[in-house]
């Protein structure tokens, strides 16, 4: 990508991520005390992280059905209290197995 076509994309993600952190200070000028407002906000990082990773994982790999596998052995995972780093390596491994099984069939 030149340059000419790259800055104007920077400039525009940097103003609009800037704008995201700082119009919160700006407004919210004391402590928020609503408890279903806090409780709304903690959530929100979770929920957002959660409706861009959710889509990706079914299209990541070659196979629809590869995909599923590694999203069913990340939750069992994750169910079973693992740390991130087990999680993640249990989901790729899933994702091989299947492929590879694919492929011999």
């Amino acid at each position: 990508m030149k340059f000419n076509v790259f800055l104007p994309y920077l400039l525009v993600m940097a103003i609009v991520t800037y704008l995201v952190r700082v119009i919160p200070l700006v407004l919210v000028k004391g402590k928020i005390r609503s408890r279903f407002l806090q409780s709304f906000l903690f959530y929100v990082p979770y929920t957002v992280l959660s409706a861009m990773t959710f889509p990706a994982i079914l299209y990541a790999t070659d196979h629809m059905i590869s995909a599923v596998a590694a999203l069913i052995v990340a939750v069992a995972l994750s169910i079973c209290r693992r740390g991130l780093i087990e999680v993640a390596v249990g989901a790729c491994s899933a994702v091989l197995i299947v492929e590879l099984m694919i492929k011999l069939l």
